[in-house]
């Protein structure tokens, strides 16, 4: 896959098949698309070409709002459009210029002229250009008058669900990490340095890895105990995660630590990844070391059933 930070790196390819959007978290509805971009690509004899984003749009449009988070850092999203077997990645800078594009300037300027779009394919209640005002029934009619071909994939529902990144994002926030899964298709995960901490875990027989996120905008599902799987120094291990202030211990700041079952290597300074399976249970102080050990095991075999 070749990645461009801008639509001005990007070349034309022969019979470009083109889908846009910003694709947070790759799941369930965006693999959908990426398999019909596929699919129409090689019927076509052509290459797949994404447009995404970044900052989020929500970003730049709304400033003041802290609240947002995302469910893939660009290099995640980088990896899992590649897994579902992009060509094409453009992650183009999204600006307030950029967002005034109307319509008709953003199928003319971008997907026309630059992009070189043979054939446009869109997931369902897609919309673009200035103030959200492009639709499918804009692409419908603007594709006969600049030569290429609009295609709409339908809802993906689960449950009867629609599948958004939206409802991804709550389902993590609210800790009901079955639901995300079930929309993301793929386990949550999140990746970061192991840094020094308290080493309180040490003393009670639960070592943890502190991990810190580098990626300030990387949602990180609610504080409570998960049952995880750890990828360090390239090998998977079970585990349990605690996402909190560690009231028992009287914590300063949220912290995410993950005690790695059979494992004692020092990793202080590597990155790890950890994926999230269920949680397990929410945050609790105890009266004191003891019944927090007695938790902590409990939870563990918890975890590894």
């Amino acid at each position: 896959m070749k990645v461009y930070s801008s639509i001005d790196e990007f070349k034309h390819v022969k019979n470009a098949v083109v889908t846009t959007g910003t694709f947070d978290g790759v799941h369930l509805g965006h693999q959908k698309i990426i398999s019909r971009l596929n699919d129409v690509a090689k019927a076509e004899q052509g290459e797949t070409v994404l447009l995404t984003f970044f900052p989020h749009p929500r970003m730049v449009l709304f400033p003041d709002d802290n609240e947002l988070k995302l469910i893939s850092t660009q290099s995640e999203k980088i990896e899992l459009l590649e897994k579902f077997g992009v060509e094409h990645l453009i992650i183009h800078p999204f600006s307030k210029d950029f967002s005034r594009l109307t319509s008709i300037e953003f199928v003319r300027n971008i997907l026309v002229n630059q992009l070189g779009t043979r054939k446009l394919v869109i997931g369902y209640n897609h919309h673009f250009g200035r103030n959200r005002e492009g639709s499918f029934e804009h692409l419908k009619e603007f594709g006969p008058v600049y030569g290429f071909d609009v295609e709409e994939i339908p809802a993906k529902d689960i449950d009867n669900i629609e599948v958004s990144s939206t409802k991804i994002r709550n389902a993590l926030l609210a800790g009901n990490i079955p639901v995300a899964t079930s929309y993301l298709g793929h386990y949550y995960s999140i990746s970061g340095k192991v840094v020094q901490g308290k080493m309180n875990g040490r003393t009670i027989g639960f070592p943890t890895a502190n991990i810190h996120v580098e990626d300030r905008y990387k949602l990180i599902p609610k504080d409570g105990v998960y049952a995880v799987k750890v990828i360090a120094e390239g090998m998977q291990y079970k585990g349990m995660m605690n996402i909190g202030n560690n009231p028992t211990v009287e914590g300063k700041g949220r912290s995410i630590e993950v005690n790695i079952f059979n494992f004692d290597n020092d990793i202080y300074g590597k990155e790890i990844t950890v994926s999230f399976e269920v949680k397990l249970r929410d945050e609790i102080k105890f009266e004191s070391l003891d019944a927090l050990k007695n938790q902590l095991t409990q939870d563990k075999e918890m975890a590894l059933r």
